[in-house]
């Protein structure tokens, strides 16, 4: 049986029509090409919805989580003060949705950046112009847009460290009252005047967060020179511990009151300074009441916060146009009493 021998010879060309020739190239560049286009933005498009809801979804359980919480501190018969806490899972939900979306921006833009440089091979372009006049526009663009740019990664950080929040009373420099908004870019502080101020991120140097962790109510009680501090300060320690019964503010009292002693020295009066610990925020409702207990401990023991003496001279230089008004100062009675109490 003889096999076939192989030639050499090339295999004849077909005839290619002048219709076939004209149909490839309308073939390639409105069918191949536009549908590889088409396929490589859906697939942006999807790519970056799938994206968004995995972030949205995880940062929302974060925030759902938060509130649930809080909500099964209240129902647990915790002190009113509890109550409060819902700032700080608002803040902590407005931290997850924050970086939430930080997180969605920045995949988009990725996204659809590489999507864009695939669309521009597609189209038989160079991309390395493109990508070195990108270069120098985005340079260009840094210096231009540095201090926006500032801004958003200070807000960035101020947010993912949770420096402030929503409630939060600060301290900024200039700007010192409740914050009402962060935002990326710029954040809201509202002063006790009732003024809002729009303070930008990359401006804050400092922040003094009088809300986070716990607060201290410190008085300064100025009494007459001949006071005994000692004896003085079991009364006040006696009228602080009362705080706790307070139906108002004592439970906003986290600690035992503390006399530091006394802080200043002066011909007439010396000033003993007392501190007790509470929960954020409530530091001044503590020290509106405990002012108003030292104020009738004050009268029930006779003593009178000192003033100073005041001497008018007449021109004509005959002497003193009266005498001195002075407040009676009358020291802490030792008789051994209780303290506190009026007999």
């Amino acid at each position: 049986m003889l096999s076939p021998v192989p030639s050499s010879l090339p295999a004849p060309a077909l005839p290619s029509s002048p219709l076939a020739a004209a149909v490839d190239p309308l073939w390639e560049f409105w069918l191949d090409k536009p549908l590889r286009i088409l396929v490589v933005l859906l697939g942006a498009v999807l790519l970056s919805a799938v994206v968004r809801l995995l972030i949205r979804r995880v940062t929302g359980g974060i925030a759902r989580g938060t509130r649930s919480r809080i909500v099964r501190r209240l129902e647990s018969g915790r002190p009113r003060w509890v109550e409060d806490a819902g700032l700080a899972g608002a803040r902590q939900a407005q931290r997850a949705r924050t970086i939430g979306s930080v997180l969605s921006s920045v995949s988009t833009v990725v996204i659809w950046a590489v999507a864009l440089l695939m669309v521009v091979s597609e189209l038989d372009y160079d991309i390395g112009p493109v990508l070195a006049s990108a270069g120098i526009a985005g340079v260009a663009l840094s210096f231009g847009a540095q201090s926006l740019v500032k801004d958003y990664l200070s807000g960035i950080f101020m947010v993912a460290e949770d420096q402030l929040g929503i409630g939060d009373v600060v301290d900024l420099g200039e700007a010192t009252g409740t914050v009402e908004s962060v935002g990326l870019r710029v954040t809201q502080v509202r002063g006790v005047d009732g003024t809002l101020w729009h303070v930008r991120n990359g401006e804050i140097l400092r922040v003094g967060n009088q809300s986070q962790g716990w607060a201290r109510c410190v008085l300064d009680l100025p009494v007459p020179y001949d006071t005994d501090v000692e004896l003085l300060s079991e009364l006040i320690v006696h009228e602080a511990a009362l705080l706790r019964d307070d139906p108002k503010v004592g439970e906003y009292v986290t600690e035992d009151p503390e006399v530091w002693g006394v802080e200043a020295v002066t011909g007439e009066s010396l000033t003993v300074r007392v501190a007790v610990r509470t929960v954020p925020l409530k530091q001044w409702d503590v020290a509106r009441a405990l002012r108003l207990r030292l104020k009738k401990m004050l009268d029930r023991e006779g003593l009178h916060i000192p003033l100073v003496n005041q001497t008018v001279l007449r021109q004509d230089g005959a002497g003193p146009a009266g005498p001195p008004e002075t407040g009676q100062l009358r020291p802490v009675r030792r008789d051994g009493g209780v303290p506190g109490s009026g007999a």
